[in-house]
């Protein structure tokens, strides 16, 4: 953490409405999805405004690494495809979509390409995945953090079974590398519902505009035909999760919050924060400027299933801990394998400040309590951290750990903080 963030750091009271526009770095699903399909086009992409971020950084590095080179020199990135010929070493740090997205692509490689990340990775599902590339003819030492997959230049693919009920990603992991496989992929889900569809939904978004052809008509079955991938020039929207902590600020402050760019029709599962807030008593409008949420002054309980947009979770559970009426957020049991086990994490740091929080086996439960200052531990969670902050504009004296863990998705996340909230 840099000298001029204290650790744990006092995150600002919002003492009066907070009245802002705020530029949201892009979305580290779309750059992380685009970065990984330019590394196999049949040409140089261009990414433009990537997020630069460690876990977009780290993408950059593990595909580079492969053969392909990202330029991240400039605002806007270049990816210009290689071969993957030689043994390489990939960091996945706390990034799933590292640990998920790039084995599939490693199997193309000609060389054995080795993966370990931070040690709670090592925690974080992978082997279903894993088992799927063993399926489609790759090998694979190991079956969770650290492995290593051993390439021999093409997979043949096929048809694949796979249990994604812990994450999405796990489809779309091999949907992003099927295209490149012999005979394309065929991934068929059987297991409990997958979280996270619209995740899904935009990595076939994605494929489609890079003339990739998907099928996803039946439920529960995505197929890749094999073929070419043509590289494309792609401007990366904001990342909409990423703007809950700053909209729920208008909420719990009385204030109005303003998130330029906010897309008229996207697959990011962020969009949904316009519903959850207006429920929650929110005004918000979408317009030529962006998304405006102003608060009421009160904050309303909310009973939702977050199924199909768990990482929402920590920012809702926040605000939750601070409405005047009884909440239940449901059908989130898949947040416990995400960068800590989040409903666990939530529980344990809003209990601590005085919420009244009942932890379930797939969710929360919240009735009204007053809430007091102490440290607000992070997990190395940037959801945590959001969660974190929220709480701190509304109530004195909480201090929140590791603040730093934000640089995941939002560099300098507490120094912008900061110019919003204080006045």
């Amino acid at each position: 953490m840099s000298d001029a963030v204290p650790d744990p750091w006092p995150a600002p009271r919002a003492a009066h409405p907070v009245d802002a526009v705020v530029s949201l770095p892009g979305s580290k699903s779309l750059t992380n999805r685009a970065l990984v399909l330019a590394a196999i086009a049949d040409g140089p992409s261009v990414v433009r405004r990537a997020l630069r971020s460690r876990d977009t950084s780290l993408m950059a590095a593990a595909l580079t690494s492969l053969g392909s080179h990202v330029d991240t020199s400039g605002d806007d990135w270049v990816v210009t495809p290689g071969a993957f010929d030689g043994d390489a070493a990939v960091d996945c740090g706390l990034a799933g979509t590292v640990m998920r997205f790039v084995p599939p692509i490693a199997g193309l490689s000609t060389a054995t390409v080795s993966f370990d990340g931070d040690p709670h990775m090592r925690q974080r599902p992978i082997g279903e995945i894993l088992g799927a590339l063993r399926t489609l003819g790759v090998g694979v030492d190991g079956d969770a953090l650290p492995f290593a997959v051993r390439g021999s230049g093409a997979v043949r693919g096929g048809t694949v079974v796979v249990d994604a009920s812990a994450s999405s990603q796990f489809i779309s992991a091999l949907l992003l590398a099927g295209a490149r496989y012999d005979d394309g992929v065929d991934v068929r889900h059987q297991g409990k519902p997958v979280p996270s569809l619209p995740h899904i939904d935009m990595t076939v978004a994605m494929l489609r505009e890079q003339g990739i052809e998907v099928d996803d008509a039946d439920a529960d079955r995505w197929a890749v035909a094999p073929g070419p991938v043509k590289p494309v020039d792609r401007l990366i929207e904001p990342d909409l999760s990423n703007a809950a902590p700053f909209l729920a600020l208008a909420a719990v402050s009385g204030g109005t919050v303003t998130v330029r760019d906010w897309p008229r029709s996207t697959t990011q599962p962020g969009d949904s924060l316009r519903q959850i807030l207006t429920t929650m008593g929110c005004e918000v409008e979408l317009g030529d400027d962006g998304l405006r949420v102003t608060g009421s002054g009160t904050l309303l309980g909310i009973d939702a299933d977050l199924h199909e947009v768990g990482e929402l979770t920590p920012a809702i559970a926040a605000l939750c801990a601070l409405a005047d009426g009884p909440s239940h957020l449901r059908g989130i049991a898949h947040i416990r394998g995400h960068e800590t086990d989040r409903l666990a994490a939530l529980a344990t740091e809003l209990g601590a400040l005085g919420a009244d929080v009942t932890e379930h086996d797939d969710g929360l439960s919240f009735r009204p309590a007053p809430l007091h200052g102490g440290v607000f531990h992070t997990y190395a969670d940037h959801r945590m951290a959001h969660a974190g902050v929220i709480l701190a504009a509304a109530v004195d004296g909480v201090l929140v750990e590791n603040v730093a863990t934000t640089s995941k998705t939002f560099p300098d996340f507490a120094g912008f903080w900061s110019g919003l909230v204080t006045p």
